[in-house]
């Protein structure tokens, strides 16, 4: 055994009853209580001791016991020198009780201290505690030298396994602990990445649906300065607010979603293109069920490609092609291009840089830039 081993106290965890087991703890108590009745039994059964040295021995006993639940909350507080002093008031209430006659009082407190010091103080302190009450055991006792040396060898043997069975409980208790520590921490990590997720979702639908709605604002506000007839204004404020329905759509369907209640992305898809002129979609490979967040990646990223071709570049024909593949799926947007529209200033260029980002999380990739006609959006998500 180490230096440290030596020195080392037993666990706190090793000293509470908290990780016993109700039937532990309820026969701790019944042991405790066993001893306490044997000890004043012992006291007024004494046929050569009467009057006062019997209330006095009572009032040993009594004292014994406040002295051992004081001890309990020292060596609990890993107090070593207190710890040794209330031993050094037991050892000699033992002896004076010996003295007194009383020699059960003094055996029982001499044994349990044995017993008590082993389990509960270092070892390095235990062994001199625990030598001295088995020595006072053995000179007191008259039992043959054999038996007093089984007997004073069986006592240590059971203080030190009562150690070991507590060190055992206390790590136990430990491991538990930490267990359920590691446990809340996981739920609290998972509860805010569920919060960022629903935070990311929701945002990406309004960014979505209000940059609709934008589009076709602007075009009205456009179109009133320019002196537009009743009915272009009309089409447009209409268009705005079927589209202020659609991201309130879009708010539930992504709120489904997250339950885990969402429609087939090929018939998300083919909605999307349903809504605009122009607009086809084609689905190649094996279809399968898709991760939710990979399944809401496609989705937005549809999404905002086709309101960058209604911004940037009206009337353009737009291809969509969802490809699943063995390990990824790949959703391809492209666009015919045409003449730039009258908002094709505005917005800030966030739309498709948090769809990257999006995609990234996942460990995907999105691409988008001109090709031979017009603009191609690639995004990949592994699936």
């Amino acid at each position: 055994m180490t230096e440290n081993g030596w020195t080392r106290w037993p666990s706190r965890e090793a000293l509470t009853r908290e990780a016993a087991t109700r039937p532990r703890r309820v026969l701790g108590w019944v042991t405790r209580s066993l001893v306490l009745g044997m000890l004043l039994w012992g006291a007024f059964n004494s046929t050569h001791v009467r009057g006062w040295a019997v209330l006095g021995a009572v009032a040993s006993i009594f004292l014994a016991a406040g002295t051992g639940w004081v001890l309990f909350r020292t060596t609990l507080a890993h107090s070593l020198w207190p710890s040794l002093a209330l031993y050094g008031v037991l050892l000699g209430i033992a002896v004076a009780a010996q003295a007194a006659d009383f020699g059960v009082i003094a055996l029982v407190l001499w044994c349990g201290c044995a017993i008590t010091a082993l389990e509960r103080l270092p070892i390095a302190a235990a062994l001199p505690v625990t030598g001295v009450a088995l020595a006072l055991y053995a000179a007191a006792n008259d039992d043959g030298w054999l038996t007093t040396v089984a007997t004073t060898a069986g006592l240590a043997l059971a203080g030190y396994v009562l150690r070991l069975d507590a060190e055992a409980r206390g790590s136990a208790q430990r491991l538990l602990t930490q267990e359920r520590a590691a446990r809340a921490a996981e739920a609290e990590s998972v509860a805010l990445a569920e919060r960022a997720r629903i935070a990311r979702e929701i945002h990406d639908v309004l960014a979505h649906s209000l940059s609709a709605q934008l589009v076709h604002l602007e075009a009205a506000r456009l179109l009133i300065e320019g002196g537009a007839d009743r009915d272009q204004i009309l089409d447009r404020v209409v268009a705005a607010r079927g589209m202020a329905r659609e991201g309130l759509a879009e708010t539930r369907q992504a709120l489904s979603a997250l339950r885990g209640d969402m429609t087939p992305l090929e018939d998300f898809l083919s909605q999307l293109v349903g809504t605009a002129d122009g607009a086809e979609a084609t689905i190649s490979g094996e279809r399968r069920p898709l991760p939710a967040e990979a399944s809401q990646a496609v989705r937005r990223v549809a999404q905002e490609a086709l309101t960058n071709v209604r911004k940037h570049a009206p009337g353009a024909k737009v291809r969509m092609r969802l490809e699943y593949g063995e390990d990824l799926v790949t959703l391809v947007v492209r666009d015919s291009g045409g003449s730039p529209g009258e908002l094709t200033a505005t917005g800030g260029g966030y739309g498709l840089r948090g769809m990257r980002e999006r995609a990234e999380l996942l460990g995907g990739s999105l691409d988008a830039g001109p090709d031979e006609e017009g603009f191609v959006v690639t995004l990949k998500v592994p699936v």
